[in-house]
């Protein structure tokens, strides 16, 4: 019997048993933005890659579409400047909450530019792993992962299904780099386990058609309430995406067990009422759709004897504001790095190394979010912190830029900066009617 694979969407046929055997120096499991990014920059650089990937691309993401100066920095890296040039460009953050309203430039920094970029899930994942195949990675859609096969030395084996066929396939290989997004089947098989007490967001969005479209600000309410009136522990945005629609969305911490159990939909459709006021929208493309945000590097471990696991799959999604997809490309280019020198050397103890560089990069700035995220579940300190901050323009734009992870300076210099800015907000809120 011949097998049967899935490139890109066109069949090819592969010489073999129905249990066919694909060999290459390291296999990515997922093909959005952290396994692109990781194919890619490992491609680039001469190694056999092969990347499986369950859906067909083109396909939709649920996703605010926003791309920050910092996925800026990582897509210009991967020769994507052009690509970029053809997405809708913005300016920075337009926040409003009790009746104000700010545009908070994105802020000067040395090495991200002023400008960010709206994109669709479904135009820009395909244009990140097509630069990744144009490297050299070999990409195979419509592959499920199914299970990893273990010995001492780590992951021996991956188990995939051609879903078009039915056929199995197993990917053999020396490194495997797990981009299996939030619902990381392998993943969990190895151990990895998400810390309960540390934020998980929810997020639900659709795309309206609006007039609006070409705004060069992306839009954030901070004040929104569900039927009884109650703070809720997140915000609504409107990104415009430069094609006559904007993407709309809602999204909530959901780490106390009231906010669970609130009813995404209805909220996402209260909101679209509200900011119909100023934005007339036009009946959504299709139904709302939404999905877990795991934070905070709450998995853990990520990393095995020859294994490692980046973007959702390791929970690197930002707390502060809920951004995912500048660190799935930074986490799959550190990932790729490390494999780099792994590679070269033949020493897989060079994979310890992640979680270390990780938490280096990340976790003094996400131990001070996940301090945030605990201040905002309370509905009345939100809502007194959303206030003051809206008191002034001098106040939001830090406010931005720490959100944004765009301080300039070490990790530990930001954290530094960042305590120091929260305490003076806390004086001022103290100073104010809500203390």
């Amino acid at each position: 019997m011949v097998a049967t694979l899935t490139l890109l969407g066109t069949l090819i046929s592969v010489n073999g048993d129905p249990e066919t055997e694909i060999k290459s120096d390291v296999t990515v499991i997922g093909g959005g933005p952290s396994g692109a990014a990781a194919a890619y920059w490992l491609a680039m650089r001469g190694f056999d890659v092969t990347v499986v990937e369950k859906k067909v691309f083109p396909r939709d993401k649920t996703c605010g579409d926003g791309l920050t100066p910092r996925a800026v920095v990582q897509l210009e890296a991967m020769g994507l400047a052009d690509f970029l040039k053809t997405q809708h460009r913005y300016l920075g953050l337009r926040t409003i909450a009790f009746n104000r309203s700010y545009e908070i430039p994105w802020p000067r920094h040395p090495e991200f530019p002023e400008y960010g970029y709206i994109s669709r899930r479904s135009i820009l994942d395909q244009a990140v792993l097509s630069r990744a195949q144009e490297a050299g990675a070999r990409v195979f859609m419509h592959h499920e992962a199914l299970s990893a096969e273990t010995g001492t030395g780590g992951i021996t084996a991956v188990a995939t299904r051609n879903l078009d066929s039915g056929e199995s396939v197993n990917l053999v290989s020396k490194f495997y780099v797990l981009a299996e997004g939030s619902n990381a089947r392998v993943s969990r098989s190895l151990g990895a386990t998400r810390d309960q007490a540390k934020p998980l967001g929810l997020a639900i969005r659709t795309y309206h058609p609006t007039a609006r479209a070409d705004e060069e600000w992306v839009e954030s309410h901070l004040d929104l309430r569900d039927s009884s009136g109650a703070v809720i522990p997140g915000y609504g945005w409107i990104f415009p995406a430069g094609d006559g629609s904007a993407n709309v969305g809602f999204g909530l911490l959901s780490n106390r067990s009231r906010w669970r159990k609130l009813n995404t939909t209805r909220e996402l459709q209260r909101f679209v009422e509200l900011a119909d006021r100023t934005w007339t929208f036009g009946e959504p493309e299709f139904p709302a759709t939404g999905g877990k945000l795991p934070m905070g590097l709450a998995i853990s471990p990520i990393a095995g004897r020859n294994y490692m696991m980046v973007g959702d799959a390791a929970a690197s999604i930002n707390p502060f504001n809920g951004e995912g997809i500048s660190y799935a490309y930074e986490t799959g280019r550190l990932a790729a790095g490390i494999l780099t020198q792994a590679l070269a050397t033949g020493d897989a103890s060079m994979l310890g190394a992640y979680p270390e560089q990780l938490r280096a990069r990340l976790a003094l700035y996400y131990a001070v979010a996940n301090a945030f995220v605990r201040f905002i579940s309370e509905p009345k300190l939100m809502s007194a912190g959303v206030w003051s901050a809206m008191r002034s323009p001098a106040l939001m734009a830090p406010v931005v830029s720490v959100m944004a992870n765009l301080l300039p300076g070490s990790s530990a210099a930001q954290v530094e900066r960042i305590y120091r800015f929260a305490n003076t907000a806390r004086e001022k809120l103290s100073q104010s009617r809500w203390g």
